[in-house]
């Protein structure tokens, strides 16, 4: 994979990958350079509206932070170790700090749609890992960095930001979940569900990275309310929703 030497020597340790609905996120900050996915040899680009598929180079209190505009997911036809090679480039250009971001379906009653859930743990109902391949057994038991959540929640209160922290469950998809499905994850122990984000988590804890993870509630599950899901939907609360995220960060990536 052929790196742009403006990623090489962005010299950010910290970078964010935006989920659907979350790309205004790096419209909001100054921004030093952009490559598109498109232009890097290699590297899978999304087809689903919402992800607009490219690297900006921003600057946030005062330091560079690397934006992922986006994402490839399982459910596009694309392999775990496909998804997570944006994931492995960060990593070669020096991240060290990584923050998830997706919009998942809340399953929890006191979690309401337009709110923020860090993740705590996740359920990887997808039937697939990019570590496929060979005896990677990598421990997961503290796959969501305890010291970053510690961080954001302290901050997150201080600024009286509602952020939950809960449990996300990774389903393939591309449609969305049944009641009988979502009734399953609850029963397991889910707070929200998704279609991303944990393949990326699994293969940054793997490289050594520190990850937090968050979710954007952008809808109750199927079952627990009379409106049917849509992406259109989804996509408009996380727009709505970017703003909270832009705060925290503004205040934490100081201290991470």
């Amino acid at each position: 994979m052929k790196i742009p030497d403006e990623l090489i020597n962005c010299r950010a340790e910290t970078a964010i990958v935006l989920g659907s609905g979350l790309g205004c996120f790096a419209e909001n900050l100054p921004q030093t350079f952009s490559v598109d996915y498109g232009a890097i040899d290699g590297l899978p680009v999304s087809g689903v509206p919402g992800h607009a598929g490219r690297f900006v180079v921003a600057s946030l209190a005062g330091q560079p932070l690397l934006i992922a505009q986006g994402r490839v997911h399982l459910y596009e036809g694309w392999s775990a170790q496909d998804v997570v090679k944006n994931i492995s480039l960060m990593h070669a250009i020096g991240i060290r700090k990584i923050l998830l971001t997706n919009a998942a379906g809340t399953l929890n009653s006191s979690y309401l749609p337009g709110s923020w859930m860090m993740l705590s743990d996740h359920i990887n109902l997808l039937g697939a890992s990019p570590l496929s391949g060979g005896p990677n057994f990598v421990d997961m038991s503290h796959i969501y960095s305890i010291r970053l959540r510690g961080i954001f929640l302290q901050i997150a209160k201080q600024a009286g930001i509602p952020l939950h922290e809960g449990v996300y469950a990774a389903m393939h998809g591309p449609q969305f979940e049944t009641p009988a499905e979502i009734r399953m994850l609850k029963a397991i122990g889910s707070d929200a569900v998704g279609m991303s984000t944990v393949p990326e988590a699994i293969q940054a804890h793997a490289l050594g990275m520190e990850v937090a993870g968050f979710s954007c509630l952008t809808n109750w599950a199927a079952g627990l309310s009379p409106t049917p899901l849509s992406h259109e939907d989804v996509h408009a609360v996380g727009q709505d929703a970017a703003g909270q995220m832009i705060e925290l960060l503004l205040k934490a990536l100081p201290k991470i």
